[in-house]
């Protein structure tokens, strides 16, 4: 294809869909007791779960210029003429700063940097939507607003145990952390404008479920709508929560169930439950 579709390990495609879109992936750097790794390439989500389990420490970072920019050059190498490149939120990672900086280096005539303002499937959805609009034939300005245009038509949503991982990794405020956990209620968080903010408060992760299905019901309204659900170290709850939006949402492709990375799973913690909802479907089995 005349425009190469490159995205982050945050995406979270579910497996196989990179390679069935084409779509090349440049992981994020975790350390684990000081040992460096490649999120989904070295450790996943299995090994996160009982290195936190274990209160071992660990800790996240953005990939070096220098290896977005291997990425890019790889890419026109191969063929492309022009590169998309779609990341996680400035407004939580240097991730998309760095894909910025390589750009600079190998062409910013060639290649295109998107901050997707969102994270997962967030991200995966306008990856998805971009490389559909390359397969098509479009140009790297059109591949670009599918892209933005996905961005624009989705929500984020979730749950976690505890904002305890996303305060130690300073994603969300000390103050929002506190409200969190007062009185032992589970926390439900969104995206917003590229943030994380918690949005409100319920009594069990149980209700936190419920209220999820009722928050992507009302952001999907009546249309037909693509939707992923997150988990890490939660399966039966994701499957639960799978089930409750299909019941409710119009999802003629069914949910994508996605199980998040070593990187997001490290600033959410094991049991947190999330889902995406995507407007404007094209359609991705």
């Amino acid at each position: 294809m005349p425009v190469a579709v490159i995205t982050d390990s945050t995406a979270h495609l579910p497996e196989g869909f990179a390679e069935r879109f084409a779509i090349r992936v440049v992981p994020l750097h975790v350390l684990i007791d000081g040992e460096a790794a490649l999120d989904g390439v070295d450790v996943g989500p299995v090994a996160l779960a009982e290195a936190l389990g274990q209160r071992r420490i660990v800790t996240t970072s953005r990939p070096t210029p220098a290896e977005f920019a291997a990425v890019f050059r790889a890419a026109l190498d191969e063929g492309a003429d022009e590169v998309v490149s779609l990341h996680l939120s400035s407004e939580i990672s240097g991730t998309w700063e760095s894909a910025v900086l390589a750009a600079q280096q190998v062409g910013p005539d060639v290649v295109r940097v998107v901050d997707s303002r969102g994270t997962a499937m967030g991200l995966g959805f306008a990856a998805l939507h971009a490389a559909r609009a390359a397969k098509a034939g479009g140009s790297a300005k059109e591949v670009e607003e599918a892209a933005m245009s996905a961005v624009r038509a989705s929500k984020t949503l979730f749950v976690v145990e505890t904002l305890e991982y996303l305060r130690r990794g300073g994603r969300i405020g000390a103050a929002a952390a506190l409200l969190g956990t007062a009185l032992a209620v589970k926390p439900v968080l969104h995206m917003d404008d590229g943030r994380i903010q918690p949005l409100e408060k319920v009594r069990t992760m149980n209700r936190a479920v419920v209220r999820l299905v009722d928050l992507a019901a009302a952001a999907a309204g009546d249309e037909p709508v693509e939707v992923a659900v997150h988990h890490l170290a939660s399966a039966e709850r994701a499957a639960e929560l799978a089930n409750l939006l299909e019941e409710r949402l119009v999802v003629p492709e069914g949910c994508l169930v996605s199980e998040l990375g070593a990187v997001i799973g490290a600033h959410t913690g094991p049991g947190v439950v999330g889902v995406v909802v995507q407007r404007n479907p094209v359609g991705y089995r």
